[in-house]
């Protein structure tokens, strides 16, 4: 796979002839596997390169900018998931006043001088330009090939991000895995945050969230993997008497997420965190880049009255959440359409 940075390419590009596949493609969900399956046979009958062309920021951010929907996926990880499904190329368009001022036709001419474009596949509802002027209609006439994808079902609903950010602001991970074709997760650094947690005698990692806002609010269990070493070895390492709750992935560590903002300070604009509490665990792991996998989600964000009934709050859901990870042995972490989980059965149930 190769990045092409829209903005920078000439106009009379030396790209082979490519098919093209356009949308914003938060979250990479069913129906975007869907369309880029669909481009990829396509390409492969007509011997074309295949590009999925993206936007960054998404429309509605630049539009709406922090009332915009909360994102499912950042940059970095609709490239890393478009990696995965064997594109040939991504194209970032920086989404700015120029681009929004693009009449359909400026649009059309550079899917045709610079991506070199022959064929399209678009949803069935994509439109383009300024104002909204342009769609497949137009394209064809422009001379493009256009395969338009029919919409994609889930349980007799439709396949959609909007689906999406509703079913984990729910909590439903389980359905929000079967629609992402995997389990949710958040890729960020480990950044430095107020250390309240430590106060608190639960430390915490302060996970670079890389969006506005996220889609998720409240206390999780997660399965962590730092992305470049085994975490579980980086822990070993600065503390071979502190291992930590093993994670699902033989590499990963269990722990207790929270997505979320500070209920008692007031803000115009909320800054959003995600944070993971590693229970008996003391290491130094700034800077390192973690993949949180939310796999059970215990409770929305809760305001306390004090110092103590915070305490206390944080202590039983860590108790809870450590139960879970005791009950539930296994979780498969593939990119798969079911998010199985067995359950140790007990007497008591």
């Amino acid at each position: 796979m190769k990045l092409l940075r829209l903005n920078a390419l000439p106009s009379n590009t030396q790209l082979e002839k490519t098919a093209v596949t356009i949308g914003n493609f938060d979250g990479v969900h069913l129906g975007h596997q869907a369309m880029i399956h669909q481009r990829k046979a396509v390409a492969k009958l007509q011997n074309l390169k295949t590009v999925v062309m993206i936007f960054e920021p998404q429309p509605l951010e630049f539009f709406k900018g922090y009332d915009a929907p909360p994102r499912i996926s950042s940059l970095r990880e609709k490239v890393e998931y478009l990696t995965e499904l064997g594109v040939d190329y991504i194209a970032v368009a920086k989404f700015d006043n120029s681009f929004r001022s693009l009449s359909a036709e400026q649009f059309a001419d550079i899917l045709k001088e610079k991506l070199n474009a022959q064929s399209l596949v678009l949803g069935d509802d994509f439109h383009f330009g300024k104002n909204r002027q342009g769609n497949s209609e137009f394209l064809e006439k422009y001379g493009f090939q256009v395969h338009n994808l029919e919409t994609i079902l889930s349980e007799g609903e439709r396949v959609s991000s909007t689906r999406i950010r509703q079913t984990l602001a729910a909590g439903d991970l389980a359905l929000a895995a079967q629609l992402l074709g995997r389990p949710y997760s958040i890729t960020g650094r480990v950044q430095y945050g107020d250390q309240i947690g430590r106060t608190l005698d639960f430390p915490t990692i302060n996970v670079r969230l890389n969006r506005h806002k996220p889609c998720l609010n409240g206390i999780y269990g997660v399965d962590v993997m730092c992305e470049t070493t085994s975490l579980r070895d980086k822990v070993k390492a600065d503390h071979p008497n502190r291992l930590g709750v093993a994670g699902y992935d033989h590499s990963a560590l269990f722990g207790a997420g929270h997505v979320g903002t500070r209920p008692a300070i007031q803000q115009a604009q909320p800054e959003w965190r995600l944070e993971v509490h590693f229970p008996d665990v003391s290491a130094n792991l700034y800077g390192l880049l973690m993949r949180v996998t939310f796999l059970n989600y215990l409770h929305g964000e809760k305001n306390y009255p004090s110092l103590e009934a915070l305490k206390a709050g944080i202590d039983d859901d860590v108790e809870k959440l450590l139960e879970f990870r005791q009950n539930t042995p296994h979780i498969s972490l593939l990119n798969t359409n079911q998010f199985y989980v067995k359950r140790v059965s007990r007497a008591a149930d």
